[in-house]
């Protein structure tokens, strides 16, 4: 089947009469045009000269995409225009997305991202540093006298996940189901706005029965985990309700195994094909360091979205209470009018801009865990593997979704000179 015939088939939502002609274009967020060729590249190409900052698509049941930097940022910064009542496309399934406080706006959201904030504010990550190195250490040594792994499968599937759910208080022999919870969340199947909805719907219970248990059995005791500090917090002074427990730590799942997952494997892959930006890290540790954020600017994973939320006219666009917008975090950060050379990794670049994380009131509360994790890797791979690459003729497969994903990639290195 040709990909023009598969195009073809899919299922379209009529054109509201709102929206001009001159705006749509055929944008799949879930099958992106040209995606065997990376997803970054996929969806740079769209950032052409004659693309206006806003078009909408018929796909995924009808929607805007932000195609510009400057526009993604702002619609994330501007709750009172651009709600997060839904935040995933398509709308049919976002409208099933039940997790807190991802769907609230201030002020009812600002409460339950303070207590969000007690577990996972810098000073708290700061004393997990042991803990979070050890995890990569002993996925890595391991490795280094073999000379190759695929390290999606070997350390970015296993490293993060192994640190979320220590902090969690959860065994890792949970990790196969809630990772298919996961997965259908943020790439969810089917052929329809309806089959989608429905996949996520599946998924988002699936979350919901898992931690309703666990929640029960750590109210009102004190653990230290984080879904004990998180259960017995108070929202305005009372205590968190049950239903806002469970849809507030099946958040915190599903952050915690998908999104630094993938985006440490976009990082290898890169790194694996430009030796040279890893020998300007190798001996420096303080460019490491602040170069980081340089890496999340680089490779942004999330797509998700936001619903207008009053009629207006925006940068000279109709805009009806109910669309919605998706903001595909790669375009701020691959954005030529917000950086110079922006396909290139500068662990040097000043005045870093991006939305990798989000931004306003719903920027993600586990930044501060990501970067950790991103310079603990960094740190503790280059120390015991300092040059590796792709191996021959590796062919990673790409992913596109509300979170990206990348499978395949090999990696290889000398052993002898690593070890």
């Amino acid at each position: 089947m040709t990909q023009a015939t598969m195009v073809d088939n899919r299922v379209r939502a009529d054109r509201p009469a709102h929206i001009p002609e001159a705006l749509v274009r055929d944008i799949d967020m879930y099958a992106l045009d040209g995606i065997d060729q990376g997803f970054h590249e996929a969806w740079k190409a769209l950032q052409t000269p004659d693309m206006p900052e806003l078009v909408w698509t018929p796909l995924t049941g009808g929607h805007w995409v932000a195609t510009r930097g400057e526009v993604i940022k702002e619609v994330y910064s501007d709750p009172a225009r651009f709600s997060s009542e839904v935040i995933f496309l398509p709308k049919e399934a976002g409208e099933k997305y039940g997790m807190v406080p991802t769907r609230m706006d201030p002020p009812e959201h600002t409460p339950y991202r303070k207590l969000l904030d007690t577990g996972l504010n810098p000073g708290q990550i700061r004393k997990m540093e042991e803990q979070v190195r050890q995890a990569a250490i002993d996925l890595i040594e391991p490795l280094v006298a073999q000379g190759q792994c695929d390290f999606a499968a070997d350390y970015a599937n296993v490293f993060p996940v192994k640190v979320f759910m220590a902090m969690a208080g959860l065994p890792m022999s949970d990790v196969p189901k809630l990772a298919v919870f996961a997965k259908d969340m943020t790439r969810p199947a089917g052929s329809s706005p309806e089959e989608m909805a429905a996949t996520l719907d599946a998924a988002n219970k699936g979350f919901d029965a898992y931690v309703d248990p666990i929640i029960r059995e750590r109210r009102g005791k004190n653990g230290t985990d984080l879904i004990s500090v998180m259960v017995n917090g108070s929202i305005n002074g009372e205590p968190i309700s049950h239903e806002k427990a469970v849809g507030l730590i099946s958040l915190l799942l599903l952050g915690g195994l998908d999104t630094v997952v993938n985006f440490l494997s976009f990082s290898m892959i890169y790194l694996a094909r430009h030796p040279e930006k890893v020998a300007e890290i190798r001996e420096d540790e303080l460019k490491l360091r602040r170069g980081v954020e340089e890496l999340f600017r680089r490779f942004p994973v999330v797509s998700d979205a936001r619903m207008v939320a009053v009629d207006q006219t925006y940068r000279g666009v109709d805009l009806k209470q109910g669309d919605m917008i998706l903001l595909p975090t790669a375009l701020h950060g691959l954005d030529a009018g917000e950086h110079a050379d922006p396909w290139d990794l500068d662990w040097e670049r000043k005045s870093v801009q991006h939305s990798t994380f989000g931004g306003g009131p719903h920027r993600c509360a586990g930044l501060h865990l990501a970067r950790l994790e991103a310079t603990v890797t960094l740190q503790e791979w280059i120390r015991r593997i300092p040059a590796f690459s792709l191996a021959s003729g590796a062919n990673p497969v790409y992913h596109s979704g509300i979170v990206a994903a990348v499978e395949n990639v090999p990696l290889v290195w000398d052993a002898v000179a690593a070890g």
